[in-house]
């Protein structure tokens, strides 16, 4: 029963932080995602006949670039939601909205030592304070 409990409440909190994205006055994020998913489906086509080079007999085996526009439109959708989602909790007029934030690299360098090192940034809260 506590397992059942656990797996129930798993699958809660992800379905809201996947299901929840934030919605911006300027941002289009569905034209942002179908254009990254048109993108990779063009480049998983050219993938998949470049492939093709690799055979013996490349009309036996055109359905390569089936597959590698398939799975270059799955990559481009998922990088494209991941990329329209910016913070993981949103407040707008007082309604809090869930989403994956976005993982950025970035470069700092350091005074002291003189190195530069990379480091990963995420929007963990964004909302509008008076």
């Amino acid at each position: 029963m506590k397992s059942m409990a656990r797996l129930i409440s798993l699958i809660s909190c992800c379905a809201i932080l996947a299901s929840a994205a934030p919605a911006l006055a300027g941002d289009n994020a569905f034209l942002e995602v179908f254009e990254d998913a048109f993108y990779g489906g063009a480049a998983g086509a050219l993938v998949g006949a470049a492939l093709l080079a690799f055979t013996r007999k490349p009309a036996n085996h055109l359905d390569y670039m089936g597959y590698g526009a398939a799975s270059g439109v799955l990559a481009g959708s998922a990088y494209g939601v991941v990329k329209s989602a910016r913070s993981l909790a949103q407040i707008d007029n007082g309604i809090i909205r869930f989403a994956m934030p976005t993982v950025i690299p970035d470069f700092c360098d350091s005074p002291a030592s003189r190195q530069t090192n990379i480091t990963w940034r995420a929007s963990l809260l964004r909302g509008t304070f008076w």
